[in-house]
Formats: C-alpha cells, structure tokens, sequence
C-alpha cells in the first residue's frame, strides 16, 4: 500500500484507478533489486522540475542497466493527464517507477529490453508551515560507486536508509546527518543537507557517494540569485555543530528546518525561511 490516499496508476498504456498491482512473482525487480524510481510534486497547484524528475527516472534506469521506455517528454504529458483528476489544490506525490522483469546473463543481469514501467500517484499533504525535524549521528554510511548504484534513485539503496530512519527514531530524533565513506558529512536518510554560517550557506560537495538533488539545485540557483553566497564543499559534523541555522531540501518537503543535531540546537532562522520563500515564488512560475 502507498503512503498517501486516493491513489491513481498508470500501467500498460492506461489510468486504473486504486493501487493496482503491477510486478510479478519473477519480476528480476521483485527479487533481485532492479527497481528504480523518481517522486516530484504537486503542491499549490504547481509541479515544480516535473520534467527533470521524469529524465531522471530514465537516467536512474540505465544505471541499473535498464533500457527506458517512455521518453521524459511523454512521461510529462501522461502525469498531467493524470493529475487532472484530483481536486483543486490537492497535495500529490508523483512516482514514475521501472523494474526490470526478465532475466539476461546468469540470471543476474537483467534482460535490458524487458522492462516494467508504472506511475504512481498518491496524495499525500505538504507538512505544515515551521514543521522541523531533529537530527543525531547514525553508524551507518553512504556507499561509494563501488559499493552500490548511487547514481542512480534505486529502491535497492533505502534499507541503508531505513537502518538510519530505525536508528534515529530509537534514539528520540526525526532523522540523521550520515557521513561519506571518510567520515564527511554527505545528507540525511532522506534529504540533502545545507548550514548556515554568518549568512553564508553551506552544503555538502557531491563526491558520488549521494545523489546530488533537483530540489537541491534549485534551492542553490534561487539563493545564488538572491544574491546569497553558497558554498558546495567537504563538511564536517563539527561544521554542523557549529552551525547557525541547519536546514534539509527534497521533493517531499522542498524545506525543511532542523532544530537540533544531538545535543546542539537551532532557531528557525532567516536564510532558511528566505530559502522557502525564493523556492514557492519561483515555483509559481511552474504552473501545471
């Protein structure tokens, strides 16, 4: 079952309404991890990056060496015609998703021709306004290129994930800072990470141990605009500690504040409600 409610899916060629089942049995996604996926937005009537969500989704399938087949562009037109069916101001997650379904080479490599494709949508609210987390450090670690397809969005990297999620809530916090292979500062479980320091933003430098957000660039394209100094550099949990105001970027949530690392804490500060407003004021020109 999804995570939101009214939900719709795109499979085969048309709209059923409901979750309706997709995979089976010997899908190589079902048991051997060949699944990706991608999740944009629509919020207040907008679908911010709609069409850089759905490249994305194709990117992430050829990682996992499956060959694509909806074109971003058509991808595009198949999500609005869904979304036309809910309400007026409705909160919708958008999930294009492939799998692969036969097997290729030693029945571990999957067939790249055979391909499973889905869109899932799902309401699912935007958190209320100065709604925050908490974060602590976990033990475990983002992956290298060597390790695991991080560059890709694949279901195959969220049971690391899930440990951190796991981990936090045991320990009393909403999510984690997790570290690089070295032991930097890479995101949260869910999101990527910013600081601020003297009015000067700070955000992790992707090394391809995570993936590098759309949400995140635009949020660093906004403030650059707004003529705000962010750096993209080697970050340290000191640094966090140290920090003025801490903040995460994604789809889910676009921004949200954190108001504490362990024991350190933070006020909701400027540059963090800046980065929001900068982020709803340029999405309004991203109308559905």
């Amino acid at each position: 079952m999804g995570t939101g409610t009214n939900i719709r899916t795109w499979f085969e060629g048309a709209w059923h309404e409901g979750d309706a089942p997709v995979m089976r049995a010997g899908d190589h996604g079902m048991w051997l991890g060949s699944a990706v996926f991608d999740g944009a937005r629509l919020a207040h009537g907008v679908v911010p990056d709609l069409d850089l969500h759905c490249a994305r989704v194709n990117a992430s399938a050829r990682a996992l060496m499956l060959e694509p087949t909806v074109d971003a562009s058509d991808m595009v037109e198949i999500i609005r015609e869904g979304l036309r069916a809910y309400a007026p101001g409705s909160a919708v997650y958008i999930r294009p998703m492939y799998w692969g379904q036969d097997t290729g080479y030693m029945a571990i490599v999957p067939d790249s021709a055979s391909v499973g494709f889905a869109i899932c949508l799902e309401e699912v609210p935007m958190p209320p306004e100065g709604a925050s987390t908490t974060l602590t450090r976990t033990r475990f670690r983002r992956p290298v290129m060597e390790d695991a397809v991080v560059n890709a969005k694949a279901a195959c990297l969220y049971p690391n994930n899930a440990r951190m999620l796991a981990e936090a809530r045991a320990k009393g916090f909403g999510n984690v800072l997790c570290a690089d292979a070295i032991g930097n500062v890479a995101e949260s479980a869910t999101a990527n990470a910013f600081m601020v320091k003297d009015g000067e933003v700070f955000t992790p430098a992707p090394n391809g141990t995570f993936l590098a957000g759309i949400t995140r660039a635009r949020h660093i394209a906004n403030l650059r605009a707004d003529g705000i100094t962010v750096h993209e550099t080697v970050l340290s949990f000191d640094d966090f500690h140290g920090a003025d105001e801490v903040f995460l970027t994604g789809n889910m949530a676009k921004v949200t504040p954190v108001t504490a690392f362990d024991d350190t804490s933070y006020q909701i500060g400027p540059v963090t409600r800046r980065a929001r407003e900068l982020y709803w004021d340029w999405a309004a020109s991203s109308p559905l």
